[in-house]
């Protein structure tokens, strides 16, 4: 895997539940492989429930409530999937302008699989060129991305991918993109409500 995260800390924003385990898992080993320090944050304190598909699966502690996380703190946002929990994130307005801020502040942004749904609340889409799980290219063209089926897609920052299946491509460039640190073109889309 390409490039160090040395000692930078990695946001994974995640609903109380419903994330698919193996999405946050697997890039949070790469994160921590790289020598960062990833981080879970979610929309309220104690734990989050993960899911194999429709199965409940184990819990992982939460290190940050979203109302308490600062962008200033995180070189990147890892926003993984599952049907449910990005569903739940779009409809709390402090998780959706957390994500947006990280577009702002043209930082690394990587969401697989049903994730972008969380992008799309964000308004962040428009014009990027992405991949998802295939449910979502509807949604996402009619919010003006360029969709695409490929394993993994990067566009200035933002790394996109369909399912678990592409967790190898998926982590590799999340690494590497944050490594690279900020994106100027990042920033193009995102509301200018953002920390600039």
């Amino acid at each position: 895997m390409a490039g160090s995260l040395s000692g930078l800390r990695v946001a994974f924003l995640v609903a109380g539940e419903g994330v698919e385990q193996v999405e946050l898992t697997r890039p949070w080993q790469a994160v921590e492989q790289a020598g960062g320090r990833p981080e879970l944050v979610s929309v309220s304190s104690g734990s989050v429930r993960a899911f194999h598909h429709l199965d409940k699966a184990d819990t992982f502690p939460v290190d940050r409530i979203v109302t308490d996380a600062d962008v200033a703190d995180y070189a990147g946002l890892v926003l993984p999937g599952g049907v449910a929990n990005p569903d739940a994130l779009r409809r709390v307005p402090e998780a959706v302008r957390f994500v947006a801020e990280f577009f702002a502040d043209q930082k690394p942004v990587a969401a697989i699989c049903h994730a972008p749904w969380t992008l799309i609340e964000a308004d962040v889409v428009r014009g990027r060129r992405m991949t998802s799980y295939p449910s979502l290219a509807t949604d996402l063209r009619n919010a003006g991305a360029e969709w695409t089926d490929e394993p993994v897609v990067v566009d200035s920052g933002l790394v996109t991918s369909r399912n678990p299946d592409d967790l190898d491509a998926f982590c590799a460039k999340t690494v590497e993109e944050m490594a690279e640190g900020r994106h100027r073109s990042q920033a193009r889309g995102a509301p200018s409500s953002g920390t600039g």
